[in-house]
């Protein structure tokens, strides 16, 4: 099973690295986090699970990385970034699941 789920983050990062930014989000700030930054992390964090384990201290990153997305996901009304949020959210919360994974 984490196989498969290492399998299907990396052709997430793929996808994600194949779409275009939100040019409309450059610079903005929803919920108090930096849309550029958010995007940063969430590819930053996948890419890292895809290369090994995490430490405690990025596994908490990564836990706070997808709260923060429950927030600011509500609040996006272009479609195109609501899109383009959503998939990023989920790679995030894929990456999550691989971690949890390796821990048990």
């Amino acid at each position: 099973m984490l196989e498969k789920k290492l399998d299907a983050l990396s052709q997430m990062l793929a996808e994600h690295m194949a779409r275009p930014f939100p040019p409309s989000f450059r610079g903005l700030d929803i919920e108090d986090h930096d849309m550029v930054l958010l995007d940063a992390d969430a590819y930053g964090y996948a890419s890292s699970v895809l290369h090994g384990p995490l430490d405690q201290k990025r596994r908490a990153g990564l836990t706070r990385l997808t709260a923060a997305f429950e927030r600011v996901l509500p609040a996006i009304e272009d479609a195109y970034a609501a899109e383009y949020y959503a998939h990023v959210r989920d790679m995030a919360v894929l990456a999550a699941e691989v971690e949890t994974l390796r821990v048990k």
